[in-house]
């Protein structure tokens, strides 16, 4: 069986708060959970991160900027 991919609406992704978890990032960005860990573990993440303790954050802003989304 394959899972279905969750996909976010522009207006969906304005309202987001203003910071996401990882998961919900990489659908913002189109990618799996696991290769958004692994461009994190790599720093090749996009975008700043928030690391608070073992706790990643991802601001949802600079994710907007990068998809051309208007906030």
């Amino acid at each position: 069986m394959i899972a279905a991919q969750r996909t976010l609406t522009e207006d969906e992704m304005r309202t987001l708060p203003p910071v996401v978890d990882v998961p919900t990032a990489a659908i913002m960005l189109g990618i799996g959970r696991s290769a958004a860990y692994e461009l994190i573990r790599c720093n090749e993440w996009p975008t700043p991160i928030l690391r608070l303790g073992k706790l990643i954050r991802i601001p949802t802003a600079p994710i907007l900027d990068l998809l051309n989304i208007s906030r």
